[in-house]
């Protein structure tokens, strides 16, 4: 649990301080969103969703949509930084927005590292790790980081406070897995078990969300790129590999 914490804590983090000085240039940002959008797409279709529903049968969509239309509700305040937006607003307030709307989704996702089914039936006590979402998820939170140090720099924020801010993103998804490894309780709850999957299909709904609006924006011009179209197909080989 700690080293997987520690894992995800320095990837985010490090990954936000490359571009504390010198920006990332943007066709790299982009193939590196399109790689991440990839990767947790096939996650989702490939893991997450059969595990829901065969859990929950019918009723799973309706959480997968629940945590698509919460995602939705979300980029009214992060503005789609999770896509690699990175729309400049004066004030502090938009800033707040914005690292709150990332901050709830990183703990959801987070917490659903361990709310998983698979985690109860296989061993009848505790929750495990599923290994493939956390790599989605700790692949997926680095480019975030990156525009969000962008946002913050463009915003004109101190270096240092930039740092803390980015600190707290990257404590978020780990704090999600703390909650989600000590939530073992809720399965001798009634209803414990349908809790633990409707968590698990609401964050599959944000994944679905942020992954398809990555990877069906349109590239300018409207042309083929076959260097995005390269880097989708390694993310979704590296989630079969994975999983």
């Amino acid at each position: 649990m700690l080293i997987s914490f520690i894992i995800l804590f320095s990837g985010v983090f490090a990954g936000g301080l490359t571009v504390l000085w010198k920006p990332l240039p943007k066709m790299l940002l982009k193939l590196l969103l399109a790689f991440t959008g990839s990767l947790l797409f096939s996650i989702a279709v490939l893991d997450l969703m059969p595990e829901i529903f065969q859990g929950m049968g019918k009723n799973a969509g309706i959480f997968i949509l629940a945590g698509f239309f919460l995602q939705i509700v979300l980029e009214f305040w992060s503005h789609g930084i999770e896509h690699g937006h990175i729309h400049h607003h004066s004030g502090r307030t938009f800033l707040w927005l914005v690292l709150a709307s990332l901050c709830l989704h990183s703990l959801l996702e987070g917490m659903a590292v361990f709310y998983l089914p698979r985690g109860i039936q296989a061993t009848g006590q505790g929750i495990n790790l599923n290994n493939g979402l956390f790599t989605g998820i700790l692949l997926h939170h680095i480019p975030i980081a990156i525009a969000l140090m962008a946002l913050f720099a463009e915003s004109g924020l101190k270096v240092r406070n930039r740092i803390a801010l980015l600190a707290i993103f990257a404590l978020m998804p780990g704090i999600g897995m703390y909650l989600g490894a000590h939530a073992d309780s809720l399965t001798n709850l009634p209803g414990g078990n349908l809790l633990l999957n409707a968590v698990t299909g609401v964050v599959t709904g944000i994944l679905l969300h942020i992954s398809t609006t990555i990877l069906f924006e349109s590239d300018e011009n409207h042309k083929f790129n076959v260097y995005k179209f390269i880097t989708v197909i390694f993310g979704a080989a590296l989630a079969w590999a994975i999983l």
